[in-house]
């Protein structure tokens, strides 16, 4: 069996960079399809998986950009193309493109909503209908759908967010009902506080948070247990609590 295909949205900084680094250290001769909008980031990731490979001794990941904005169906249908012709099926598709804007309900922009719905959840609908029947053609794969704890646990001004995220969660479990017989497992992630570029600046010390890499390291887990088990649901958090 050739080295797996992953398809990581959100590729180019924080949880999406761990995801890329690690599949690259601990699975020989991975091979990656990095997608975000920025090129010169996702370049600099690629040839950080490369580097992880080697140091760790294993195959060396061969990494490949495609820059795409994944909340545009025209463009995922060329991005899907494009996968297709450098790597063939993907194996493991993980949609963690997402971002993140806070407002009271009332003082929120109907624009300034509509995106945040559209990065977080409308990017998870578009890329996993353009590689799911990939997956059930081979009656194999795992798809991973990032949610958030903010999900689970209301906050003032996280209306578009806590929505959006709500709404993956509920669409991975549908998904997972209609893929589960067809040989492709569905897990929905819920990381809490995640140091990443996105937090400079806050004033929030980085050791409150957890580190990217941890998280990444769940999904490995996951990943490698037998076809014979699937994980629904998981949540992490940081050790001392929300921030």
């Amino acid at each position: 069996m050739k080295s797996p295909v992953i398809l990581i949205t959100g590729a180019s900084q924080g949880i999406g960079a761990a995801l890329a680094r690690v599949f690259a250290a601990e699975v020989p001769g991975v091979r990656l399809a990095l997608v975000a909008r920025n090129r010169r980031k996702l370049a600099a990731v690629a040839r950080a998986c490369v580097t992880s490979g080697s140091r760790a001794g294993t195959a060396p990941a061969t990494p490949e950009i495609f820059p795409c904005d994944v909340t545009d169906e025209a463009a995922v249908s060329g991005l899907a193309k494009s996968v297709s012709g450098r790597f063939g099926g993907v194996d493991v598709l993980i949609n963690n493109a997402g971002a993140f804007a806070g407002a009271p309900l009332t003082r929120m922009s109907v624009t300034a909503f509509d995106q945040i719905i559209a990065a977080n959840l409308r990017s998870v609908f578009l890329v996993s209908r353009a590689f799911l029947p990939g997956m059930v053609r081979r009656r194999r794969g795992d798809v991973f759908n990032m949610s958030s704890i903010a999900a689970q646990t209301a906050y003032p001004g996280g209306a578009a967010y806590s929505a959006a995220k709500a709404g993956v969660a509920a669409l991975s479990r549908v998904m997972r009902a209609e893929f589960k017989t067809k040989g492709v497992r569905v897990c929905c992630v819920f990381p809490g506080a995640t140091w990443s570029p996105s937090w400079a600046g806050t004033g929030i010390p980085a050791g409150r948070m957890m580190p990217a890499e941890d998280v990444a390291r769940a999904f490995l887990d996951v990943y490698r247990l037998t076809r014979r088990t699937v994980v629904e649901e998981i949540a992490l958090r940081p050790q001392l609590g929300d921030v």
